[in-house]
């Protein structure tokens, strides 16, 4: 058995509009961003949507959004999202990236929120 939960909504902007995406959706949803100097690409905005991450991602492609889910064990919820048509497509340090029907991309990493907020909140899977 494992657990998962939506952990974060990403808005993923080409590297050179990202800040002026950031900045728009910081006064658009009215929240402050913040940004983790060891993870430069990312820019988040506290409590956009309470309980969740919300953030604007620096990408090399086109824009597009995504979700992230967090889980006890990546290898365990990526096996139960690929039975159910999902496709890997990459992978970037624990992260595992993949396609779902209908193309839009999902990441599944370990843990990333409060451990109370997370035992709270996920499901659990057989």
């Amino acid at each position: 058995m494992h657990r998962s939960r939506v952990y974060a909504i990403l808005i993923d902007s080409p590297e050179g509009e990202a800040a002026e995406a950031a900045a728009f959706w910081s006064a658009a949803l009215g929240v402050p961003t913040r940004t983790d100097p060891q993870e430069p690409q990312f820019v988040s905005m506290h409590e956009a949507i309470p309980g969740l991450t919300v953030a604007v991602q620096a990408i090399d492609g086109a824009p597009r959004y995504h979700l992230d889910i967090e889980t006890d064990d990546v290898e365990a919820e990526t096996a139960r999202l690929t039975a159910l048509g999902a496709t890997q497509v990459a992978r970037w340090l624990d992260c595992h990236v993949l396609r779902v029907p209908g193309g839009q991309l999902v990441c599944v990493l370990p843990v990333a929120s409060d451990p109370d907020a997370f035992a709270a909140t996920a499901r659990t899977w057989p």
